[in-house]
């Protein structure tokens, strides 16, 4: 359950996330990645547009990775400080195969769906080890944050994602962990099992009706699934996003979250008909504002929710992995989404 420590002490962060940094890669417009010759090139990557979406509403965030040492790296490094992330904890690997990951984005338009290839295979990231950072960093932040495709990657990410976990929850920080599963990095059972080993250390947990009965088997209502979580493990807090794709450019968002203190799920009305511009990092940003609520306003799941759904429904509408919204912006779209009378632009 949530350490009621963690929610007062004053720490150097609100949150760090461990995981990889990816440079993107896109043709311009709806052009193909088959066809097309200029790419626009962009940082992504589920950690950082967590970390970099919480920044952006007020909390002292970091992010924990390992970047190759060249000027591939610097701008990622660049990135990372432009979002407003602390760069303490970026290591750099200069072994003369140090890489980025890559991967390579197509927009879709009905009936076409957009398209992505990956090219993440031996990156720097994969080098990473507890080896690099001090004892000191278990110290420094109340959250800690990480996802499913940290452990997915390889062996060794997988290994330091662990015993950072563990290491942080021994020091008194909460675990924050999304599942995001990625079916291109490992199967559902081999994500059924290793994620299992890890939930006994989660407090905040992030999955998917679609991912919780694919991967983990479950079954019942979405309510059913979220409280079985909690009697399985102590957990404290599940949320779980809901979308309806109406096409590639016309989406709807709403979420549930469970908090098991209280035995209450929260809900409100969602977002309908979203103008989806770019719905990549949305489920990330979604977490930044779920966290942001929690860790901002004494773990109310109410605010938590309209924080996550506005910050996630409002990242769709902007282009690249990255959200751009600060908490003034936020706060005026949740403001509008609870509003009968709707402004033409703020001003």
């Amino acid at each position: 359950m949530l350490n009621e420590k963690a929610k007062e002490v004053k720490k150097d962060f609100d949150l760090l996330a461990l995981g990889e940094l990816l440079l993107r890669l896109s043709p311009l417009g709806n052009e193909r990645l088959s066809r097309g010759d200029t790419f626009l090139k962009q940082m992504g990557g589920a950690e950082l547009n967590v970390v970099s979406g919480a920044s952006l509403l007020g909390l002292r965030t970091g992010i924990i990775s390992k970047l190759p040492a060249n000027t591939i790296g610097a701008f990622a490094k660049n990135h990372v400080r432009f979002c407003g992330v602390s760069d303490d904890y970026l290591t750099y690997d200069e072994s003369r195969d140090a890489r980025l990951g890559i991967y390579y984005y197509e927009y879709g338009a009905y009936p076409r769906k957009p398209g992505i290839v990956y090219d993440r295979m031996n990156t720097s990231i994969n080098k990473i080890s507890t080896r690099d950072y001090p004892n000191s960093l278990y110290q420094s932040t109340r959250c800690f944050h990480t996802s499913g495709i940290t452990l997915a990657l390889s062996e060794g990410t997988c290994r330091t994602a662990i015993e950072m976990m563990k290491r942080f929850k021994a020091a008194g920080s909460l675990i924050s962990f999304d599942v995001n599963f990625r079916a291109n990095l490992w199967s559902g059972p081999q994500a059924k099992a290793c994620i299992e080993q890890i939930l006994p250390y989660v407090d905040i947990f992030f999955c998917s009706e679609d991912t919780a009965k694919l991967t983990f088997l479950k079954e019942g209502s979405i309510r059913d699934i979220m409280k079985s979580f909690t009697k399985d493990y102590p957990i404290s807090i599940v949320a779980s996003t809901q979308r309806i794709v109406h096409s590639p450019k016309i989406h709807t968002f709403g979420s549930v979250i469970y908090n098991a203190k209280e035995d209450a799920y929260y809900e409100e009305k969602p977002y309908e008909n979203i103008e989806v511009v770019d719905r990549i990092g949305s489920g990330d940003a979604y977490i930044s504002g779920v966290l942001y609520g929690l860790l901002a306003h004494s773990f109310d799941c109410r605010a938590a929710l309209a924080y996550g759904n506005a910050t996630s429904s409002t990242k769709n509408t902007i282009p690249g992995d990255l959200p751009s919204s600060d908490l003034a912006e936020i706060e005026r779209i949740i403001q509008g989404h609870h509003s009968h009378v709707q402004t033409e632009m703020d001003r």
